[in-house]
């Protein structure tokens, strides 16, 4: 799988190899689950559990790319490598470049519409990404 990045790194292109740093992909992964879980809590609104699930899996896909010996130079990368870095498809990608899309209206144009079942796609995404990296919920 990890050779499929290769192609996708050197000069002016999205990812740079990197050895793996263990401090950096714990602090990523922990970073990640706390943020999951704060995601769940119903009594936030839509809009916090959605920014704070949107950022756990792009803490946790950095995750399984650092894991993998690399570093994006964008952000989007992380979710477009998770068929190389952890073997996940279409089902879960997909719903991460809508958030990703739905993301980058709220912080570059102070827009954000989102609604349960988005937010709840969103978790479950990541929880696909948690549970293929091997951690606990």
């Amino acid at each position: 799988m990890i050779s499929a990045l290769h192609p996708l790194s050197g000069p002016g292109k999205p990812l740079s190899v990197e050895p793996p740093d263990l401090r950096e992909t714990e602090g990523l992964q922990r970073s990640g689950l706390a943020r999951l879980r704060d995601a769940r809590n119903p009594l936030l609104s839509l809009e916090s559990r959605f920014d704070l699930a949107y950022n756990a899996a792009h803490a946790l896909c950095l995750s399984a790319l650092r894991q993998c010996g690399f570093r994006p130079a964008q952000r989007y990368i992380v979710f477009q490598v998770l068929p190389h870095t952890l073997g996940l498809g279409p089902e879960v990608w997909r719903v991460l470049d809508k958030c990703h899309h739905q993301r980058n209206i709220a912080e570059y144009e102070g827009h954000l519409e989102v609604g349960e079942r988005l937010v709840l796609d969103l978790i479950a995404a990541c929880d696909r990404v948690r549970v293929s990296l091997g951690l606990e919920g």
